[in-house]
């Protein structure tokens, strides 16, 4: 059985336009977006954009596909699983 993230299936790019607009694809989905932050999942991982009056327009997961517009300030992608907390985070924190 072939892995589906194989380099060869990878079929993510980032366009980024005056850091105003942002073409992305190999969306796999969105996790969350408010003006400040985006957070979706690619083919390459997950991504996140900060900014301001930060907007999603066009969306189609199924072409894998996303429009950002807005003031990005950062474009970042993390491949690790989030840290788990302790229980002193848990009750503290």
């Amino acid at each position: 059985m072939e892995d589906r993230n194989t380099k060869q299936d990878k079929k993510h790019t980032l366009f980024v336009q005056g850091r105003e607009r942002a073409q992305i694809t190999g969306v796999l989905d969105v996790d969350s977006f408010d003006e400040h932050c985006v957070i979706l999942k690619t083919d390459c991982g997950e991504m996140t954009l900060e900014g301001e009056e930060l907007r999603v327009g066009a969306l189609d997961i199924s072409k894998g596909e996303l429009a950002v517009a807005g003031r990005i300030s950062a474009v970042y992608y993390s491949d690790a699983a989030p840290a788990k907390r302790g229980l002193r985070a848990r009750l503290f924190g």
